[in-house]
């Protein structure tokens, strides 16, 4: 109840006045079944945008840190993600990504949309980064097509660290549906997931023009961290 009153009466009409987003190729997502939205991740504001402009509901797999934050801000944020359906995944370790395909399965399961973002985190320069394969697993698993989805204009109107988003027209792209029927049965084998993951990435990287970086996104931002240490050491204490 509350994920369609923030659709349809709070959330939703706000965010349409305020980004303005142009959509294009909304007929690609099917009108019903399950089915997995697979999109570039920019910003924060992605979470709000793409369900603002569907006309299904859609579950995300989110960072479970949403779920976790200290103190009455904390609180808050858990309460509106969970109040909104959204699924809490934790990041760390290869159980960890087993819990997360277990829930995203489930999802699907009840033939509803699944939104997930291959890259595993916000891109922080705006480039899009290599995908895990955890999408491909569930796309063969639940033999279901893959929407690929970009979003447009977000990073700048939001990128990580900022609070409070810069209202802009935005574009939402979604593509032609991927069928993976081909390789059914072999979600086990991993050059076919990998196969499968990187055609995901290539369809993205098709609607969104970004710049690609063969890397995954948590590890560039470990590498960025590291040279900015190097480049501007700390002074010890006196």
């Amino acid at each position: 109840m509350f994920y369609y009153l923030l659709k349809y009466v709070i959330l939703g009409p706000l965010l349409r006045l305020a980004f303005r987003p142009r959509i294009e190729g909304l007929d690609h997502v099917p009108d019903s079944g399950p089915a997995i939205i697979a999109g570039n991740h920019l910003s924060f504001s992605d979470h709000f945008l793409m369900p603002a402009v569907l006309k299904r509901r859609i579950t995300f797999l989110a960072k479970a840190e949403y779920f976790t934050g200290p103190g009455i801000k904390g609180r808050l944020t858990a309460a509106f993600f969970r109040s909104a359906g959204q699924i809490p995944v934790d990041r760390s370790g290869k159980e960890a990504g087993r819990a997360a395909i277990r829930e995203g399965l489930g999802v699907l399961r009840r033939n509803e949309l699944l939104g997930i973002y291959p890259e595993g985190t916000r891109s922080h320069d705006g480039r899009l980064y290599k995908g895990k394969v955890g999408v491909a697993v569930m796309a063969l698993k639940a033999r279901v097509p893959v929407i690929p989805c970009a979003m447009i204009g977000t990073f700048e109107a939001q990128p990580p660290g900022k609070k409070i988003p810069d209202f802009r027209p935005v574009t939402i792209r979604f593509g032609k549906p991927l069928d993976f029927s081909r390789y059914a049965g072999m979600e086990d084998e991993k050059a076919v997931l990998r196969a499968v993951t990187d055609e995901i990435m290539y369809a993205i990287l098709s609607l969104s023009e970004q710049e690609y970086v063969d890397k995954y996104a948590s590890v560039a931002k470990e590498e960025d961290a590291e040279a900015r240490t190097r480049r501007f050491p700390r002074m010890p204490l006196s």
